[in-house]
C-alpha cells in the first residue's frame, strides 16, 4: 500500500519513469492466472524499461486462503522457471493477514489492497534502490509501528480512497 509505505522515495521514481507495469486478469482459472504470472515475467525479461508489475485479479480470489495457494503457487512457479533471485513477488489482497495477527490489526493494512493482487519487483532494482535508504532492514517495522499509530480506521480510508 503506498500511502503507508516508508519505501515510498523507490515508488515515487519508478511512477515518474513510467516504469510500472499493470495488468488486469480477468478470469478466476488458477492455471490461467499463472499463466499470467509466467507472462509478466516475460513482459520483464523483454522490456527493460519496466521495473515491476501489479498482476490484478478483480474478480477472482476473494477468499484469503484461495488466494494465499495462489501466492504459494505462483512462488514455486518462479523458482521453477528460474526466476528466483531474477523478481521477487509481494501479495496484496483486501483481506491480507499477518500469520497469528488479529484480523483488526492495523499493519494488515500495510499488504491491504482494493483487489486482490500479485506484484512482481526486479530484485536487481529493489538492490538497487536500498542501496541510498538508510536503514532498510526496519522497513517493515517502520510501516507496521506507522500503521498501529494511525488506526485501522485511518488505514482502511486510505485503502478505500483508492475505489
Amino acid at each position: 500500500m503506498v500511502a503507508a509505505c516508508n519505501f515510498c522515495p523507490f515508488v515515487a521514481r519508478e511512477i515518474k519513469q513510467d516504469s510500472i507495469h499493470y495488468q488486469v486478469e480477468v478470469s478466476v482459472d488458477l492455471a490461467t492466472c499463472l499463466q499470467s504470472l509466467s507472462d509478466e515475467c516475460e513482459r520483464l525479461n523483454n522490456t527493460k524499461n519496466i521495473e515491476t508489475t501489479l498482476l490484478i485479479f478483480p474478480q477472482g480470489f476473494p477468499g484469503f486462503d484461495d488466494y494465499l495457494e495462489l501466492v504459494s503457487l505462483g512462488e514455486k512457479l518462479l523458482k521453477k522457471q528460474g526466476y528466483e533471485g531474477i523478481y521477487q513477488l509481494a501479495s496484496f489482497h483486501p483481506l491480507y493477514r499477518f500469520a497469528g495477527s488479529p484480523a483488526n490489526d492495523a499493519a494488515n493494512y500495510t499488504n491491504r489492497s482494493v483487489y486482490p493482487m500479485l506484484h512482481l519487483l526486479r530484485e536487481e532494482s529493489i538492490e538497487k534502490a536500498l542501496q541510498n535508504y538508510p536503514h532498510p532492514e526496519g522497513i517493515p517495522e517502520r510501516n507496521i509501528a506507522f500503521a498501529r499509530a494511525k488506526g485501522p480506521a485511518y488505514m482502511k480510508m486510505l485503502r478505500d480512497a483508492c475505489l
